[in-house]
């Protein structure tokens, strides 16, 4: 088994555009999705994200911190959610990301967790 990330990427205006009643059915319909996971014995771990106005970037370079306060003008996308589930393969886990309801509003990007250094090229 290997551990998988499927991160909601979304459009940081998008959940504005909803009614109150729309934005509780879709959190419902996430909700249940994290349930089908937990009882399939395959979700470590899932949560909705509060949106980017509520969000504080921090950077910094030998200890020389910046703080940025949310919304962040430049953000094309935001990470509304996630969950980390286990997984035989990356097929499966691209199996579930098609079936959570976000992929309908959203996009589900499916990342398996891993060490940083395994992406440096010798």
């Amino acid at each position: 088994m290997s551990s998988y990330m499927l991160l909601i990427i979304e459009p940081p205006a998008q959940r504005a555009t909803r009614t109150e009643a729309q934005g509780r059915a879709a959190y419902a319909q996430m909700q249940a999705f994290g349930e089908r996971l937990r009882q399939q014995g395959k979700l470590q771990s899932g949560a909705a994200l509060a949106s980017q106005s509520k969000a504080v970037r921090v950077s910094g370079v030998n200890g020389n911190g910046r703080v940025l306060d949310g919304p962040f003008s430049e953000a094309k996308e935001m990470v509304g959610g996630f969950f980390m589930v286990d997984c035989a393969s990356l097929d499966e886990a691209v199996a579930l990301a098609h079936l959570c309801p976000a992929a309908e509003w959203a996009t589900v990007e499916v990342r398996a967790l891993a060490p940083c250094y395994d992406d440096i090229q010798a």
